[in-house]
C-alpha cells in the first residue's frame, strides 16, 4: 500500500505534486493500492476547502487511488495506541511545563550543545502520577539501541538514541503530534513504501521508533527526494511562492500532462524528453533518481508545455480556447513559435477577435479597409481578397500589408496572414 500524504493549510506545490506522481507510478509498477490521507490533525492552520482542492487537482492529473481518509477521523485510534504505550512502559506521562522546556534549551544554546529531554518526569511513580493534576504529555522513550533503515534512493542512515530523544507523542489536548500520528496511520493501513522530501529524512528514526515500541514488525521502505531549486537563483524553491504553486501553473495555462512530464523529468535519465504519465511507468526506476537537489525551471517546463501543444488535438486545444471548431485549434498552433501556454494562445486568438480602434500611421488606410471589407464577398483565398481590395480602395501592396495584418489579427507582427487566413476566413464578419 502507498500513501500521498498531503496538508490542508496551503496551496498544492509542485514538490507535492512530484511526491503523488512517483507514489502513483510506484504503485502502478508493484500492482499495489495508493490511498490519499489528508494529514489534517493541526486544526488551527487547516484551511477550509483545501482537502477538496487537493483531490480535484489530483483528478485533473489522473492520478487515481483507492480512498481519502482524514487523519483527524483516527485520533481516538492514536490515542488508543498511546494508553498501550504507557500501560506496557513504553511511553510515560510528562508534566514538564513549557517554560521550564524552554528553559533547558536556552541553557543548550549558552553550553552548545543540542537539547535533549533529560529524562524527568520518566522515572515517577504511578502513585505521582495519579496525585498530579497538572496537564500533562505523553513522551515516548528514546530507544536502547541505535535505529537504522536504508532509503532506496539515499542508502543506508544510523541514528543514535540521544539523536531521537523521548519524544512527544499526544500533546497536552491530548492530539497527536505529526510523527506520531503518521507512524500508527502508516503501521494501521499496512504502508509498504514511504515516498517524501529529504526535509522528513530525520523524522523517520522517530517513526520506526513508535512502531517498534508498538511491536510492529514490517518493514517499510524510504525514498527522500532531493530538493527542488530554483533555476535562476539557486535556492530552495519557496513552497509558498505563487511559481511553484500547481494551481497557479494550472492558471498560466500550463498543461497537466506536461508539468507532470517535467516533474518526471527532474533527476532522471529517462529514455524520452517528452512523455506522458502512463508512458513513465514503463521505464520509471526509484533507485535511479538523482541524489542531488534538482533545479525546477520555467523555461524548460514551456518548452515542454510547447511539445504537448504542438501534439494536441485542434478540436480539444480549440474547445479549451473557448471555441468547437477544429480551425480555432489550428489557427491556434501557427502561433506555438512565439507562445507556449493556453493563457498566451488565448491572447492570441482574443486579439483577432478584438476591437480595433486605430493604428498610428495608417489611420485613413484603416478607414478605408474597413469599409471595404464589411461590404466584401466572401473569399476562400486570401490573394482573391487581397486584389479586391486593392481595386475597391485604389491602396498599394505596400500601404494594405500593415493595415490589413493589423485588422484580422490585431497585431503587425507574428505567422504570414495566407498562413492564417484558411483558418479565419469563416469568421470574417465577427473579426471585422
Amino acid at each position: 500500500m502507498f500513501r500521498f500524504a498531503p496538508s490542508p493549510t496551503g496551496d498544492m506545490h509542485i514538490g507535492n505534486l512530484r511526491i503523488a506522481i512517483y507514489n502513483y507510478i510506484m504503485s502502478k509498477q508493484l500492482n499495489e493500492k495508493l490511498i490519499i490521507r489528508i494529514e489534517d490533525t493541526d486544526k488551527e492552520k487547516n484551511i477550509e476547502g483545501k482537502d477538496k482542492e487537493i483531490l480535484e487537482l489530483l483528478s485533473l492529473f489522473a492520478i487515481d487511488y483507492e480512498y481519502v481518509i482524514h487523519q483527524s477521523d483516527n485520533v481516538k485510534t492514536h490515542q488508543k495506541m498511546a494508553m498501550k504505550l504507557l500501560m506496557n512502559k513504553k511511553a510515560f506521562s510528562c508534566f514538564c511545563s513549557e517554560d521550564w522546556l524552554n528553559k533547558q534549551k536556552e541553557q543548550a544554546i549558552t553550553d552548545k550543545k543540542p537539547f535533549t529531554y533529560d529524562g524527568h518526569c520518566e522515572s515517577l511513580s504511578d502513585d505521582v502520577i495519579l496525585n498530579t493534576e497538572a496537564p500533562f504529555t505523553v513522551r515516548i522513550k528514546k530507544p536502547l539501541n541505535n535505529i537504522s533503515f536504508t532509503d532506496l534512493v539515499r542508502g543506508n542512515f544510523d541514528y543514535k538514541p540521544l539523536d531521537i530523544d523521548s519524544f512527544v507523542i499526544l500533546e497536552q489536548d491530548k492530539n497527536p503530534t505529526y510523527d506520531y500520528a503518521c507512524a500508527v496511520d502508516d503501521m494501521v493501513y499496512d504502508i509498504s513504501t514511504v515516498i517524501r522530501d529529504e526535509n522528513y529524512i530525520s523524522n523517520t528514526p522517530k517513526q520506526i521508533q513508535i512502531r517498534n515500541s508498538l511491536g510492529y514488525e514490517k518493514e517499510i521502505n524510504y525514498v527522500h527526494l532531493p530538493s527542488i531549486l530554483n533555476a535562476q537563483t539557486g535556492k530552495k524553491m519557496s513552497m509558498s511562492s505563487d511559481d511553484s504553486s500547481i494551481q497557479w501553473l494550472i492558471n498560466e495555462g500550463f498543461l497537466p500532462v506536461a508539468i507532470v512530464n517535467y516533474l518526471v523529468l527532474l533527476g532522471n535519465n529517462a529514455p524520452k524528453e517528452i512523455f506522458t504519465l502512463e508512458e513513465s511507468i514503463e521505464w520509471f526506476d526509484i533507485k535511479k533518481v538523482s541524489k542531488n537537489a534538482v533545479e525546477f525551471d520555467m523555461d524548460k517546463l514551456r518548452f515542454i508545455n510547447r511539445e504537448h501543444l504542438k501534439t494536441i488535438d485542434e478540436l480539444r486545444l480549440s474547445k479549451i480556447l473557448g471555441f468547437a471548431d477544429t480551425d480555432i485549434g489550428e489557427l491556434a498552433k501557427l502561433y506555438l513559435e512565439e507562445s507556449s501556454t493556453i493563457k498566451e494562445l488565448k491572447t492570441k486568438i482574443n486579439l483577432i477577435f478584438s476591437k480595433k480602434e486605430s493604428l498610428a500611421g495608417f489611420e485613413e488606410e484603416l478607414d478605408k479597409l474597413r469599409l471595404c471589407l464589411k461590404s466584401a464577398p466572401y473569399f476562400d483565398d486570401i490573394n482573391q481578397l487581397n486584389k479586391h481590395i486593392v481595386n475597391e480602395t485604389n491602396l498599394t501592396a505596400k500601404s494594405l500589408s500593415k493595415p490589413l495584418r493589423y485588422i484580422l489579427t490585431g497585431t503587425v507582427e507574428g505567422p504570414a496572414l495566407n498562413e492564417i487566413y484558411p483558418f479565419i476566413k469563416n469568421y470574417l464578419g465577427e473579426i471585422i
